[in-house]
């Protein structure tokens, strides 16, 4: 019965991801409405003219563009338990994703909206596409693997037990409905743990006789997971466990770096590799075609669109396009409206259009260097503080600075990620031992994510920083010819390109 209703709802998500397929501008229009209609008696909403039912150019010149820090003072309210302030309603439930400039996390309002019109119904999208395109893994016959992070007390309000914060998928995964909660592994009381070294191998043991037909999750701790099951079950690969395995759904971070990873784990030429953006603030897009690594925008589940050309990301008072305004190849930074209660907010992400018809999406980066290399969203604001700190406690001061990821480089003779950072400091003798020390612990001061992933070193080695000699970082720019004037190093990268570059000048 349960599988009945399962393909029947399936194949209604198909149908709605042809329409937005055909229809984009129709169902964009329709959420505006929809959104407007919703909040127009809500505090936000009265002060920004929403009963008067405005016109996309109307809702745009009446509701500034935001970012977090901007918004947040009306974040608060709502974390504090106040009701009718950004969404109707009272919200118990908020999405916490790693740090701005001045705060540790970011707290992101979770509504029933925002769950079920959003997440859930693009997890439907997901399966639906997924059983078409490879209708051989029979996903529904076996169990999904879902690896996710896990919840705690609001901070703000922490006498209310129903009021929640924590990594997005917690919140998704605590609130799951039947149909999904059916076809998912492992229990909650594991998949929630908060202590990840115990979480992986409690959950390595539950799943090793689990017909697990499917992976869901970040790429970082799915490959610890994945590799903590083989050395328990004796296996010679995943597939001797799970002989059924053929899907994995990953999103979070870049997966090109991990698609080799995963080869030599599952050494299968029937695996498949879907990708999600699913982000704290909604579920932006999922890959619609298997042979195409673009994303297929949603356009009717809750969240309305604009777009930032590179030339207003940093403009006093930016002015967005919409949907029907972008072009091909150009990139943009995300300005969303969601039913969740964020209006004209800057995601920080940006994406480059590949189809306008039907709208496909890459995710380019983001507005500000960062690293995320393995979902610990470092941005340059952390990486200053840190050596600030580190620099106050060696009696040292850095002149430029490069970082980059190592994807699963060997360390103390564990295979993990990890950052390489070259320094130029303005004098010699520096205590390099010490000096790390101090960078990585303000990192996981600074942020929450950075934290998460360097604890007990299992998803993420301690940095390795190594002093450069002085002219290091000019002599690259000269030879590029961009010395002097506004042109410098990009501080943080999750490329290697150019610390590959400069190490190569090193040795020449």
């Amino acid at each position: 019965m349960i599988s009945t209703v399962l393909t029947w709802a399936l194949q209604r998500r198909l149908a709605s991801i042809e329409h937005i397929r055909r229809h984009p501008l129709d169902a964009q229009a329709q959420v505006l409405t929809n959104l407007l209609h919703t909040a127009r008696r809500t505090d936000w909403g009265r002060r920004h003219g929403y009963p008067d039912a405005p016109s996309a150019r109307e809702f745009a010149q009446r509701v500034p563009i935001s970012s977090y820090e901007e918004l947040y003072p009306e974040i608060e309210r709502v974390l504090r338990g106040e009701a009718d302030v950004l969404w109707p309603g009272r919200p118990d439930w908020f999405a916490k994703s790693s740090g701005t400039t001045n705060a540790r996390s970011k707290y992101i309002p979770v509504t029933r909206a925002s769950l079920h019109e959003g997440h859930y119904r693009a997890g439907r999208d997901m399966t639906a596409l997924a059983t078409l395109h490879y209708p051989e893994v029979d996903i529904l016959g076996g169990k999904t693997l879902s690896l996710g992070g896990t919840h705690g007390p609001n901070p703000f309000r922490p006498e209310d037990a129903a009021s929640r914060v924590g990594d997005v998928s917690a919140v998704i995964m605590q609130n799951l409905p039947a149909w999904a909660e059916f076809v998912r592994t492992p229990p909650l009381e594991l998949a929630l743990l908060d202590e990840w070294e115990e979480k992986i191998e409690r959950i390595a043991r539950h799943v090793l006789t689990a017909d697990v037909r499917v992976l869901a999750g970040v790429p970082t701790w799915m490959i610890v997971l994945l590799r903590r099951v083989v050395e328990m079950a004796g296996a010679g690969s995943i597939l001797d466990v799970w002989p059924n395995l053929g899907l994995f759904l990953h999103g979070a971070v870049a997966f090109g770096p991990y698609r080799e990873l995963f080869r030599q784990l599952i050494p299968s030429s029937q695996m498949h590799y879907l990708e999600v953006y699913n982000a704290s603030e909604g579920y932006l897009a999922v890959q619609d075609e298997p042979d195409s690594e673009d994303l297929l925008l949603l356009l009717n589940h809750g969240i309305y669109y604009e777009f930032l050309p590179p030339d207003q990301w940093d403009a006093p008072a930016p002015q967005a396009i919409g949907l029907e305004q972008v072009e091909l190849g150009k990139q943009y930074a995300l300005i969303i409206s969601t039913n969740a209660g964020l209006w004209r907010y800057k995601i920080g992400d940006t994406v480059r259009f590949t189809s306008l018809a039907p709208y496909r999406i890459r995710i380019s980066g983001r507005t500000k260097h960062f690293l995320n290399a393995f979902g610990e969203e470092v941005v340059v604001e952390n990486a200053d503080a840190a050596l600030a700190a580190a620099c106050q406690a060696t009696g040292t001061t850095v002149r430029d600075y490069t970082a980059a990821p190592i994807y699963f480089a060997t360390h103390d003779g564990a295979s993990r990620g990890g950052h390489q950072w070259l320094i130029e400091f303005t004098q010699p003798g520096v205590d390099l031992p010490h000096f790390t020390t101090v960078l990585d612990a303000t990192l996981r001061q600074l942020n929450s994510d950075y934290d998460a992933k360097r604890h007990r070193d299992i998803a993420l080695a301690p940095p390795v920083v190594a002093a450069v000699p002085t002219g290091t970082f000019e002599q690259w720019l000269a030879r590029r010819g961009k010395l002097g004037g506004q042109h410098k190093v990009p501080r943080l990268s999750n490329s290697r390109e150019i610390l590959e570059e400069l190490l190569e000048q090193l040795n020449n």
